[in-house]
C-alpha cells in the first residue's frame, strides 16, 4: 500500500477533525442553549478512555492471557452504575467550585494548597509518560506496519530521527491547536468535546469492522471460528489462562480509580459536564459502549493466532489481519480506528496536562520569583499563559517519546498503560479521603502522595527503563507482612500486584500519620465543610472588613489572565447577580474577592488564584497577616451565606424564582424546576424568564397564542393564577411579588391534586348512576371474554390431546408390525441356532417400544392427560429385561455387567419405571471406561432401593441440580460419549410423576451411585415359576383356535396371521368395519376370538366387534390392539367388555390371552 496515501489518509482524517471542532465550536457560539445531542456527545466523549490500549494492547493480551483484558474495563463500568453517587458528588463540587482540573479538584479540598496541587501535577505528569508513549508506539507502529518510512528518510525506529519523533512532533502541533485557544479552563470545549465523540464513534466502528469481517469471512460464523480455535493448542491455551484473583482485583480498582483520576478523563467526565442529565445518559451509554468495543476482542485475537501462528505483533492483529488477507478498505479502516484512538487520547491528556502543568507548577514559581512585572505588563499574561501551555504540551509529549526510547520500544501496551494507572491511583487516598475523613489536611495528603509516588517509581517506573528490578524487594516485604500465604512470594508472584499494594499502604499509612500531627487549617475546615456533606453551620455569619484593595485593582489582575473583554463580561454578570453597581474606586469586601478568585481560578487554577489575590492584597495592603486573615474570611462568610440561604431555599415545598428589573433569572431552588420541569441548562444565572415560557410553547405546555399573555400574567404582581401545563395534567398557582431593590419574585405552587380533587367530586355527583351502568357493561364484557379465553385453551388442549394421540398412531404403527414380524420369525425357527439372534431382534423391538411408549406418556403426563398405570409389578422381571438389553452393550465396551435378582413386588408403572431404570443404567456404560456397573436392589422397611452403581467418570457435587436439566452435559462426560443430555431429565420428570425420589451420590474419578425408592407391595404373592418357551411351543394349546384380525394397515394383517398360525390358530383377516359386514351377511363363522385394531378407515374396531358379536349371538371373546393410549378409548372398551392392549403388541401378553381362551373352551368342551 502506498505509503502516501496513508500519510495523506492520516492528514485528511486530523483535517477533518479540525473541521469538526471549528463547526462545534462555531455552534456553540451562536447558540447559548445545549442542543438536545448534547448528553448523547457527552457520552461518547468519555469513551476517551478506550485508547490504542484498548484497540491493539486488548487483542494483544487476549492471545496469551484469555479473558484479562476485560478486567480495566469492569472497573468504570461498576463507578458508572454503583459509583455514580460519587460522580455526582465530584461534578457538583468541581462546578460549585469552578476547578479545572484533578489537581485543582484536590488542592481545593485541602485549603487550596499549592503545594498538594504540584503534587497532584507531578504525579498525573510522571504517571503519564508511559501513557503517552504507549500512544506513540502504537500509531508508529501501525504506520511502519504499513508504509516504508525509510524511503522518506525516518527510520521506523531507533535513529536521530525516527518515525515516533516525528509523530510526537505532529500530534503536538496538533494538539496545541486544537487545546490552546483560549486560557478560560472552565469554558466547555465544545468543539473538542464534538471531535473526541465522533472519534469514539470512528474506532467503535473500525473494531466492529474488523471483528465482523473475521468472523463471517475468514471463517462461516462463530460457530466455525470456534471449532477452528478448539483445535489451536495456542488459542485454548490463553482462553484457559487463569487471571490471579489479586490481579483481577488490582485491575478494577485501578481502573475505577483511572475513570476518574486521569486528567484527560476528569477533564471530559467533570470540566465538561454541563447538567446532570448527561451524567445520568453517560450511566447507561458509557457502560454500553465499553461493552460493545471489547464484543470482537476474542474473535480477533483468535483469527490473529490462527493465521500468524503467534508470530509478528500480537498488539498489531487488528491492523496486520486485513493487511496479510489482502483488504486494502479495512486495512485503512483499521488503520483510522487505531490512529483515531491514540490521537483523542494524547490531544485530550497533553491539554489536561499542560493546564495542570502551567497552573499548578509554573505559574506559582513565577509568582513566587516575581517574574511577572506590573500593570503595565497586562496585555502580555494572558499571552503568556498559552504559551506555558503550549509548550508544557510539547514537554509533555516529548517526554513519552523518551520513555519509549527508554524502554527500547520492547513492552506491551498493556503493561505501559498499567504502569500508568498505578502512579494515578496515589492520588486516590487523598482524594477519598478527603470526601469522608473531615480531619484531613495538607500534610497528609502531600505525604501520602509523595510516598506512594516514590514507592511506585523505584518499584516499578526504574524497572521499566531497565535501571533495576526491584520485584524481590516488594516479596519480601509483603512475605514478612503476609507469612501465611504464598499469594505475593515465589512463582505467583505478580510484581504489580506487590509493588501497587506496597506503594498504597505507604500511601495510606502516611496520609493517617501525616494528618494526625497538626489540626486542620480554618481554610482546610471551610473547605472540609464544602466537600463533606453535613449540616448547615449555625454560628453567625462574620460580613468581613474592606481594605485598601480596590475593584479596579482587582479587574485589573484579572485582566491580566483571563483578557479586558472577558473580565468585563463577567463583572458585568455578577453586578446583575448582586444587584448593585461596582465603582472602580470602592474599595473590595469580602463577596467581591472571593469571587474575583473564583473567576480568576477558571483560568489558572484555584490555587495559583489564592496566590495572585494574596501578592496583590500584601503589595496593597502590606499586611501579609489580614491578606490571609481577608481571603479565608471571605470564602467563609460566603459558604456559609450559600450554605443558609440553598438550605433555606431547599426545605420550601413551593418553587421559588426571583428575576431582575429585565427579567432575568438571579436566584432559584430545586422545587422551581421540578414543577415547571425545566431543564438543567436553566439553572444559570441571566436565564431570561422569556426562554422559560419559551421552553414551555416548544413543549406543548403552553399554546402558542398564549406566550405573551403567560409572561405577562408572571410578571403581574399581587396577582395569583393558575398555569395549566401538559394539557391539564398539572396546573401550577403562581404569585408574583415585587423585591425592594427591584426585580420580583414569584412563587409556584402544584394545585393538580387540589384541582382534581374538586372536579372528581362534582363528576361523581353528576355522573354516579352513568358510571355503575359503564362498570356493569365493562365487568360483563370482562365475564365474556374470560369464558372465550377458558374456551380456546380448553380446545387448544384438546387438541393437543389429539395430536400426541396421532402422533402417537402414526408412530407405533410400524413399529407394531416389526414386532409381529420377529416374534413370528422367533415361533418358527424353533431351536436353530438364528432362534437366539432373532430373539435377541425382538427383544430390542420391544425396547424401543417402551421408550416411544413412554416419551409418548410424558407428554401426555405433562398436559394432565393421563394418570401412571399403576400395579403390582415383580422386580426379577424389570431386572431381567434390563440385563437382556444392557449386557451385549457393556460386554462390547469390555466392562463388568452385573444384575443381582430380586423376589420382591412393588407397587408401580411398570413401563415408566422401566425407562427410568433404563436411563440409568445406559449412562453408567456410557460414562464408565473401564470396570463395572452394577443395578441391585436393597430392602429399606416398606420400601425397596433399586440402585445403579458404576465406576466411571463420577459428577462433581456442584453439578448435581445441573445433569437434571433438558440438553445439560457436563464437560467431562461431554468428551466422553455423545448424547443429547436428555436421559436424566427424564428420569427427573417420570420419577415426581410416579413419586419415587431420585437419589445421588457421585465421587469425581470414582463413580457414581442412583437410588430409585420404590414402595413395596407386602401382599403380593410369590411369582408361579415360568414355563420355558419352548414347552410352551410344544404344547400348542392354541392349535384349532379361529381368530379373527381386523386392521386397515396391511402389514400388520400380515405379521399377524404369520403369527397367529405359528402358534396354529386358525387366521381370518378383515381390514375394515365394511369387510366385516360383509362376512356376517354371507355367514360368517363361529370365531374362538376377535383381535382387532381401534382406528380403521370407515369406523372402529369396537363397532366392528358389535356387528361381529350381533350376528354370532353371543359375546365373542375380544381384544383391542391400538396405538390410541387415550382414556376415553380404554372406557369405550372395557364397556364392551372388550380387554385392550396398546401397540406395539406384545405377543407374549397376546399367547397368554389366546392361550386362557383356548382353555377354557377346552374345558367347557369335556
Amino acid at each position: 500500500m502506498p505509503g502516501s496515501l496513508i500519510i495523506a489518509l492520516a492528514l485528511a482524517y486530523l483535517l477533518l477533525l479540525f473541521a469538526v471542532a471549528s463547526y462545534g465550536d462555531s455552534k456553540a457560539r451562536r447558540s447559548e442553549r445545549a442542543s438536545k445531542g448534547r448528553p448523547l456527545v457527552y457520552a461518547l466523549s468519555l469513551a476517551i478512555y478506550c485508547t490504542s490500549w484498548t484497540y491493539f494492547g486488548g487483542v494483544g493480551l487476549a492471545t496469551t492471557h484469555g479473558l484479562e483484558f476485560l478486567g480495566i474495563y469492569i472497573g468504570p463500568i461498576l463507578m458508572f452504575t454503583l459509583g455514580m453517587p460519587l460522580l455526582r458528588r465530584i461534578v457538583t463540587l468541581a462546578k460549585s467550585e469552578r476547578l479545572t482540573s484533578i489537581a485543582d479538584f484536590v488542592a481545593a479540598r485541602y485549603g487550596k494548597n499549592p503545594g498538594v496541587a504540584a503534587v497532584v501535577a507531578l504525579i498525573s505528569l510522571i504517571g503519564y509518560i508511559p501513557y503517552i508513549a504507549l500512544q506513540l508506539k502504537a500509531v508508529s507502529s501501525s504506520v511502519a506496519a504499513m508504509v516504508d518510512t525509510t524511503g522518506f528518510g525516518i527510520a521506523a525506529s531507533g535513529g536521530l530521527i525516527d518515525l515516533p519523533l516525528v509523530v510526537s512532533l505532529f500530534l503536538a502541533c496538533f494538539a496545541i491547536v486544537f487545546g490552546t485557544r483560549h486560557t478560560d479552563a472552565t469554558e466547555h470545549q465544545d468543539g473538542l468535546i464534538l471531535a473526541i465523540s465522533m472519534e469514539s464513534v470512528v474506532k467503535l466502528v473500525a473494531m466492529a469492522s474488523v471483528g465482523f469481517y473475521v468472523i463471517f469471512f475468514m471463517f462461516d460464523g462463530p460457530g466455525d471460528l470456534w471449532q477452528r480455535a478448539s483445535q489451536s493448542v495456542p488459542v485454548m491455551q490463553a482462553l484457559s489462562y487463569e487471571t490471579p484473583v489479586a490481579r483481577w482485583i488490582l485491575l478494577i480498582v485501578l481502573s475505577a480509580f483511572a475513570i476518574v483520576m486521569l486528567p484527560r478523563q476528569f477533564h471530559v467526565t467533570v470540566v465538561e459536564n454541563r447538567t446532570m442529565g448527561e451524567l445520568r445518559t453517560a450511566g447507561i451509554l458509557f457502560p454500553l459502549y465499553l461493552i460493545a468495543i471489547n464484543l470482537f476482542v476474542l474473535p480477533v485475537a483468535i483469527g490473529g493466532v490462527l493465521t500468524f501462528n503467534g508470530q509478528g505483533d500480537a498488539d498489531l492483529y487488528v491492523l496486520t489481519l486485513p493487511f496479510a488477507l489482502d483488504q486494502p478498505l479495512l486495512t485503512l479502516i483499521a488503520f483510522i480506528g487505531g490512529f483515531s484512538a491514540a490521537t483523542a487520547m494524547v490531544i485530550v491528556a497533553s491539554v489536561a496536562l499542560s493546564i495542570m502543568v502551567s497552573n499548578d507548577i509554573v505559574i506559582p514559581v513565577v509568582l513566587r520569583r516575581n517574574l511577572i512585572g506590573g500593570v503595565e505588563q497586562q496585555d502580555d499574561l494572558s499571552r503568556m499563559l498559552l504559551r506555558i501551555r503550549r509548550l508544557a504540551i510539547f514537554f509533555v509529549i516529548l517526554l513519552g517519546y523518551a520513555y519509549y526510547r527508554a524502554t527500547t520500544a520492547n513492552a506491551g501496551l498493556a503493561s505501559m498503560g498499567l504502569l500508568a494507572f498505578a502512579a494515578v491511583a496515589q492520588v486516590a487516598p487523598a482524594l477519598l479521603g478527603g470526601l469522608f475523613w473531615r480531619n484531613a489536611n495538607a500534610r497528609g495528603a502531600m505525604a501520602g502522595m509523595i510516598c506512594g509516588l516514590v514507592v511506585w517509581a523505584y518499584l516499578l517506573f526504574l524497572p521499566s527503563i531497565g535501571v533495576a528490578d526491584n520485584a524481590y524487594v516488594a516479596e519480601t516485604i509483603l512475605g514478612f507482612l503476609f507469612p501465611g500465604t504464598t499469594l505475593f512470594t515465589g512463582e505467583a508472584a505478580d510484581p504489580l500486584v506487590n509493588a501497587t499494594l506496597i506503594a498504597m499502604m505507604v500511601n495510606v499509612g502516611a496520609y493517617v500519620i501525616g494528618s494526625l500531627t497538626r489540626n486542620p487549617t480554618s481554610l482546610e475546615r471551610l473547605q472540609a465543610g464544602t466537600f463533606i456533606r453535613s449540616k448547615p453551620r449555625l454560628e453567625r455569619a462574620f460580613r468581613g472588613r474592606r481594605t485598601k484593595v480596590t475593584v479596579k485593582d482587582l479587574k485589573t489582575t484579572i485582566a491580566k489572565y483571563l483578557g479586558e473583554e472577558r473580565m468585563q463580561r463577567s463583572f458585568h454578570t455578577y453586578e446583575r447577580q448582586v444587584g448593585r453597581w461596582l465603582e472602580d474606586n470602592a474599595p473590595a469586601d469580602a463577596a467581591i474577592v472571593h469571587f474575583s478568585e473564583q473567576l480568576l481560578g477558571s483560568a489558572i487554577g484555584s490555587s495559583s488564584a489564592r496566590l495572585v489575590l494574596s501578592l496583590v492584597l500584601q503589595r496593597i495592603d502590606d499586611t501579609p497577616t489580614d491578606t490571609d486573615w481577608l481571603l479565608d474570611q471571605a470564602s467563609e462568610a460566603l459558604q456559609y451565606n450559600q450554605d443558609m440561604l440553598q438550605t433555606a431555599l431547599g426545605q420550601m415545598d413551593q418553587g421559588i424564582a426571583v428575576f431582575d428589573s429585565d427579567g432575568n433569572l438571579t436566584v432559584w431552588n430545586r422545587r422551581f424546576r421540578q414543577l415547571l420541569d425545566l431543564p438543567e441548562y436553566v439553572g444559570q444565572v441571566g436565564f431570561p424568564l422569556a426562554d422559560i415560557v419559551e421552553i414551555l410553547v416548544e413543549r406543548g405546555d403552553i399554546a402558542e397564542e398564549d406566550r405573551q399573555s403567560a409572561i405577562s400574567r408572571i410578571m403581574t404582581f399581587d396577582e395569583a393564577f393558575p398555569l395549566v401545563l401538559a394539557g391539564g395534567e398539572r396546573i401550577i398557582e403562581v404569585r408574583t411579588n415585587a423585591m425592594p431593590e427591584k426585580g420580583f419574585v414569584s412563587t409556584y405552587t402544584d394545585i393538580t391534586d387540589r384541582v382534581a380533587a374538586d372536579r372528581a367530586l362534582k363528576q361523581v355527583n353528576e355522573t354516579l348512576e352513568h358510571r355503575v351502568a359503564e362498570r356493569t357493561a365493562e365487568l360483563t364484557r370482562v365475564n365474556t371474554a374470560l369464558a372465550e379465553a377458558r374456551a380456546a385453551a380448553e380446545e387448544a388442549n384438546i387438541g393437543k390431546t389429539r395430536f400426541f394421540a396421532a402422533a402417537g398412531h402414526d408412530i407405533l404403527q410400524p413399529l407394531n408390525a416389526a414386532r409381529l414380524y420377529s416374534s413370528s420369525l422367533v415361533e418358527r425357527l424353533g431351536d436353530t441356532e438364528n432362534r437366539e439372534m432373532i430373539h435377541n431382534i425382538d427383544s430390542s423391538l420391544e425396547s424401543v417400544e417402551a421408550i416411544l411408549g413412554a416419551v409418548l406418556d410424558i407428554s401426555r403426563l405433562d398436559t394432565g392427560a393421563m394418570k401412571p398405570r399403576v400395579q403390582t409389578v415383580l422386580l426379577k422381571d424389570l431386572l431381567k429385561r434390563i440385563e437382556t438389553d444392557f449386557a451385549p452393550i457393556a460386554r462390547a465396551k469390555d466392562l463388568s455387567f452385573k444384575v443381582l435378582p430380586s423376589s420382591l413386588a412393588i407397587r408401580t408403572d411398570p413401563n415408566l419405571l422401566r425407562r427410568v431404570v433404563q436411563n440409568l443404567v445406559s449412562n453408567a456404560i456410557k460414562y464408565t471406561h473401564s470396570g463395572k456397573v452394577l443395578v441391585g436392589v436393597r430392602r429399606k422397611g416398606d420400601r425397596a432401593y433399586i440402585q445403579v452403581l458404576d465406576s466411571g467418570i463420577g459428577i462433581p457435587a456442584s453439578k448435581f441440580r445441573t445433569v437434571f436439566k433438558e440438553f445439560a452435559r457436563l464437560d467431562e462426560g461431554a468428551r466422553t460419549a455423545p448424547g443429547l443430555g436428555l436421559g436424566l431429565s427424564i428420569v427427573d420428570r417420570i420419577s415426581r410423576v410416579l413419586s419415587h425420589p431420585v437419589e445421588l451420590q457421585s465421587t469425581p474419578g470414582r463413580g457414581t451411585s442412583f437410588k430409585v425408592r420404590v414402595p413395596i407391595d407386602a401382599a403380593a404373592s410369590r411369582p408361579v415359576a415360568e414355563t420355558s418357551a419352548r414347552a410352551q411351543t410344544s404344547e400348542e394349546p392354541l392349535k384349532g383356535l379361529r381368530v379373527l384380525c381386523i386392521d386397515n394397515e396391511p402389514r400388520i394383517l400380515d405379521g399377524m396371521r404369520l403369527l397367529l398360525s405359528g402358534w396354529g390358530c386358525t387366521v381370518t383377516l378383515a381390514d375394515s368395519v365394511a369387510a366385516v359386514e360383509a362376512m356376517v351377511a354371507d355367514g360368517a363363522p363361529d370365531f374362538g376370538a376377535v383381535i382387532a385394531d381401534y382406528h380403521l378407515d370407515d369406523g372402529t374396531g369396537i363397532a366392528a366387534i358389535a356387528t361381529l358379536r350381533k350376528a354370532l349371538g353371543r359375546e365373542v371373546p375380544a381384544l383391542l390392539v391400538t396405538a390410541d393410549r387415550t382414556p376415553d378409548v380404554r372406557a369405550e372398551a372395557e364397556r364392551d367388555n372388550i380387554l385392550v392392549q396398546n401397540k406395539p403388541v406384545r405377543p407374549a401378553s397376546m399367547r397368554a390371552w389366546l392361550t386362557q381362551l383356548s382353555t377354557v373352551e377346552r374345558a367347557a368342551a369335556e
